[in-house]
This record gives C-alpha cells, sequence and structure tokens, in this order.
C-alpha cells in the first residue's frame, strides 16, 4: 500500500515546513525548500530531520545507480 494522496496532502517537512513530493517509485518524500529527502519504510514515512539525506547527495546516489 502506497502512501495516499489525502496523507501526502497534510504532510510537511519537519524542518521547513514546505510541501513534500513522493518520488515515481514511491520510496521518498522531496523537500525542495529544506533540501532534504526522507526514505519510506513499509508505508510509513520515516519523517525525522537526522535521518534524512541531504538532497544533492540523494540526487548523485539515483544518478550512479541506473
Amino acid at each position: 500500500m502506497a502512501i495516499g494522496k489525502e496523507l501526502l496532502d497534510i504532510l510537511v517537512c519537519p524542518v521547513s515546513k514546505a510541501p513534500l513530493e513522493l518520488t515515481a517509485d514511491g520510496k521518498f518524500l522531496v523537500c525542495r525548500e529544506s533540501k532534504l529527502v526522507y526514505r519510506i519504510e513499509d508505508d510509513i514515512p520515516i519523517m525525522l530531520a537526522d535521518e534524512a539525506i541531504p538532497l544533492d547527495e540523494w540526487e548523485r546516489q539515483r544518478g550512479a545507480s541506473t
């Protein structure tokens, strides 16, 4: 079960309070304002700032894996 639109509509970045974007594969939530990426494990978003991945690092990792 993926994250539903209703949940996505109310989730915000805990750092910037900006809206989040769900990645196409449904495994991450991206905040463009704070430049952080939050992973989703077992359909549960891990919304801890300490667990977030810097956006530039995440994009490099994605580029290297494709």
